[in-house]
């Protein structure tokens, strides 16, 4: 498998044995696919400004008190994946296919996406060895139209994918969605959302919204899930988005709680002169590899 090295990987890890895919706990896979962006475009360049922002985030962690890419055992950033002449379902079954193999070889990854249409690929390779997943999605919008213009593989139509599959879904944070997906939300044994006003009227939303979850759970986090204040560089912004630390205690939780099998950030479209968007989602990424790694023993640990 190629892999980067210490200028183009996350982080800029220059020991070769904390950055290599032999070696590697972590597999950052960059997954630039943007097919149906309806409002403002840019998203394929996220995946790899993420990884340039990541380089200038501090490697040690002040509240875990560690270097998380040593703790978890390394961090690889594999090469982004092509999808020339891909699109649609093509596309998906690139993701799907691509993610398996890294699953195979026992890498615990991190995905970066472009729009969010590429959380279906993921979910579906990580179906077949987790059968019981849980998907818990950050997110302004529900993603659960049939179809958008005309295109049910549209990034507002993934999650009625993802549903189709048959998970249990937990949203968090919608604030954004048609009657149909209101409709559906009502309907479902297997969707709980927790809308954004919801919470902002709700100071135990984290402890309710845990209650809905069990089994392996796959974690999906659009950038506009944020507020626009925190994160504004997204294909299409909402206000009244949820904040970073309310955020950050409920994914420490969910992450001591939960067998959180994998997750991915998506949607981060890049403003020029301004990194403040995917600075602030690569920190988020380091974030969450480091409470992974207190329940992920490193190499050494294991002898």
């Amino acid at each position: 498998m190629k892999y980067l090295k210490t200028k183009d990987n996350f982080l800029a890890i220059e020991d070769e044995k904390l950055y290599s895919y032999e070696n590697s706990k972590v597999v950052i896979q960059q997954v630039p696919y943007e097919y149906t962006s309806s409002y403002l475009s840019g998203s394929d360049k996220g995946p790899a400004a993420m990884v340039k922002a990541s380089q200038f985030v501090e490697m040690y962690d002040e509240e875990l008190d560690q270097e998380n890419y040593i703790k978890i055992g390394g961090i690889c950033t594999v090469k982004p994946l092509d999808f020339k002449n891909k699109t649609n379902k093509k596309a998906v079954d690139y993701i799907e296919a691509e993610t398996s193999k890294l699953l195979d070889a026992g890498k615990y990854i991190v995905s970066l996406g472009a729009e969010h249409t590429v959380t279906l690929g993921f979910v579906k390779a990580f179906l077949k060895k987790y059968p019981k997943l849980t998907v818990v999605q950050i997110d302004a919008h529900s993603d659960l139209r049939e179809s958008y213009h005309n295109n049910k593989y549209s990034h507002a139509s993934v999650m009625a994918r993802v549903h189709e599959l048959g998970v249990n879904l937990v949203q968090l944070g919608i604030r954004a969605q048609c009657i149909e997906e209101a409709n559906l939300i009502k309907s479902s044994k297997n969707i709980k959302t927790f809308y954004a006003h919801q919470i902002r009227n709700n100071i135990n939303w984290q402890a309710d919204a845990l209650k809905e979850i069990s089994g392996p759970v796959y974690l999906t986090i659009d950038a506009d899930g944020f507020d626009p204040s925190i994160v504004p560089a997204v294909g299409t912004a909402e206000p009244n988005g949820l904040l970073w630390n309310e955020t950050i205690i409920f994914l420490k939780q969910l992450f001591a709680q939960n067998d959180v099998v994998g997750f991915d950030v998506v949607e981060v479209a890049p403003a020029k002169n301004n990194i403040l968007s995917e600075y602030t989602m690569a920190k988020l990424i380091y974030k969450l590899i480091g409470y992974q790694s207190l329940k992920t023993p490193n190499k050494k640990s294991k002898k």
